[in-house]
């Protein structure tokens, strides 16, 4: 089905409410998004094209691709040695705060960085003659 130049402002409008108040677009907004989408005839694809369209062109920060870029940057420095340590979980947490636009508290952001290093299988470096139980911490 073709998207009219009419139903596409519209949704862009709706997009544009949902994100209002804070510029950050979460999985349960976006959802809400899509499902009003294909109330109006458009399909998921389609939704999804026009919100990612819409974030890049507005600066709006969308909690799928701050996670999937998170999760990049943890898979790139498991990578070398199958651990993640202290400064690279911390890089990993400054890219994470940036993407979400401070929108989640620090300690959420670690637990959900922690979160994905387990559903991984990453491991951290911790510990050592003067190392710290830094991801242990990490509640």
């Amino acid at each position: 089905m073709a998207v009219t130049a009419d139903s596409k402002k519209q949704f862009v409008d709706y997009i544009m409410l949902q994100v209002f108040d804070d510029q950050y677009l979460d999985r349960t907004e976006e959802k809400k998004i899509l499902e009003e989408g294909v109330r109006n005839g458009l399909s998921i694809e389609e939704g999804l094209s026009i919100i990612r369209q819409v974030a890049l062109d507005k600066g709006i920060a969308l909690e799928r691709d701050a996670e999937d870029r998170a999760k990049e940057m943890l898979a790139r420095f498991s990578a070398n040695d199958g651990k993640v340590d202290k400064k690279e979980f911390e890089d990993a947490l400054s890219l994470f705060k940036t993407a979400t636009k401070g929108k989640w508290p620090e300690p959420e952001l670690k637990r959900r960085l922690k979160q994905m290093m387990e559903n991984n299988g990453w491991k951290a470096k911790e510990g050592g003659l003067f190392g710290s139980k830094w991801y242990s911490a990490i509640t």
